[in-house]
């Protein structure tokens, strides 16, 4: 009996027709899969490299495989930062007739690792803490956006570098929900869940010996909830102030700008007989330095690696405003910039090792390096020296993290499903 299936995907799919769909995922003998970091699953996932691309592949109920689908791409148009939903199989059947679940395919977010993978080789400095951070604001995006997620967890997250912290993406959204908003019961209980997971992760890694043995991780977990509140307030609140106070307006909107976020539309209304203004954030939307940076340098990056590379530039700008005697433009500096700082910097380095970083993470470690290295010789050591140090100490050792691509049968760890 011949094999059945439907494949829908965003695009012609060309690149993915020739899978064997007839067989259970578990079972893939084919020469495309290839190893990637990634964390504990209750399904199967494979991992495949076609000739233009990487592909995860999950194996699930179709249902699911259809919701999951849906919200990833509605959560992808809010801005939410998310794995790319490429397309779906359904109605799949085996040479026997017999039926098999359903598949969802993602793009692989390149340069992204699961939260096991941080803890080995190169470690960011209070590693756990960044963790956190990045969860919470990942939540709060999530929240923004009117989606509860029912299974937080670190598992469930990739993270990428960004500029010295961490950026998270959400990589299972299977058990998540849309609304138009989120109650605060909803909210808490989001939280709720996500620290109670966070702390049986937290156990694993004790166990695995990343972390101080010591450490408390209940205590631990449970720091994502007043990181998280912090946020949401600031983003969220609603203000009172006297009319002759409107410049708090102005800070208020220079903090949300400060910390990634943009306020599209404010709310302001008159109290106590026009004596007092009571102002609120209708819409907060996210991105606000990368927006900044792809309109000046047409660079898609990080938002911490923006804030980097906009600081950059504004001291470029200031030194040569300082020696022309005269302001300089903003977008003729960013040009200049773009084209003598960041891809002559980037020049520097060896082409095979270019590869192993994104171009504004590798720009801003170069940075760094060069700062410190310059601090501790108590002179400024100069653009090649830094590169030629960074390039020998630190960038020849680093592993490429954008992925194995060894081939054979992968090794992952997965649990039953539960369905």
């Amino acid at each position: 009996m011949a094999i059945n299936y439907r494949l829908t995907t965003l695009g012609p799919g060309t690149e993915v027709l020739d899978l064997p769909f007839g067989t259970p995922l578990a079972d893939w003998d084919d020469p495309r899969i290839v190893h990637v970091p990634r964390g504990i699953s209750r399904h199967v996932v494979r991992f495949v490299q076609t000739a233009d691309d990487l592909f995860a592949i999950k194996e699930s109920p179709e249902h699911y495989v259809l919701r999951e689908h849906s919200l990833l791409r509605a959560l992808a148009e809010h801005g939410v930062p998310v794995v790319e939903a490429y397309g779906t199989v359904v109605d799949r059947t085996d040479d026997a007739g017999e039926d098999l679940p359903g598949l969802i395919i993602t793009r692989y977010l390149p340069f992204s690792l699961p939260y096991r993978s941080l803890f080995t080789g190169r470690t960011l400095p209070e590693l756990r803490t960044r963790l956190l951070d990045a969860l919470a604001g990942l939540f709060v995006r999530l929240h923004l956006a009117g989606f509860y997620w029912g299974d937080c967890s670190l598992s469930n997250t990739l993270f990428r570098r960004d500029a010295g912290a961490l950026a998270a993406y959400l990589v299972d959204a299977e058990t998540g929900e849309m609304h138009e908003t989120l109650s605060d019961g909803q909210r808490n209980y989001d939280l709720t869940i996500a620290t109670e997971n966070i702390v049986g992760e937290l156990f694993d890694l004790q166990a695995a010996g990343y972390l101080d043995p010591k450490l408390d991780a209940i205590e631990a977990a449970q720091e994502l909830a007043p990181r998280y509140e912090q946020l949401w307030d600031e983003l969220t609140r609603d203000e009172v102030i006297g009319r002759d106070e409107s410049y708090r307006i102005t800070k208020r909107v220079q903090r949300l700008n400060n910390l990634g976020f943009d306020v599209s539309e404010l709310a302001i209304n008159s109290e106590a007989g026009g004596q007092r203004l009571r102002f609120e954030t209708r819409v907060v939307e996210p991105g606000h330095h990368q927006r900044r940076v792809f309109a000046l340098m047409g660079l898609h990056v990080q938002e911490n690696q923006a804030r980097t590379l906009l600081d950059d530039l504004s001291r470029f700008r200031a030194k040569w405003s300082d020696g022309a005697g005269h302001q300089i433009p903003e977008d003729l500096a960013a040009r200049r910039w773009l084209d003598q700082k960041f891809y002559g910097t980037l020049a520097l380095v060896p082409a095979d090792m270019r590869a192993k970083l994104p171009d504004a993470e590798l720009f801003h470690e170069i940075s760094e390096h060069r700062y410190l290295l310059s601090e501790r010789r108590g002179h400024d050591v100069g653009r090649l020296a830094a590169v030629a140090s960074y390039v020998d100490s630190v960038l020849r050792e680093l592993p490429d993290t954008r992925v194995d691509l060894s081939s054979g049968p992968p090794t992952e760890e997965f649990l039953p499903i539960l369905d």
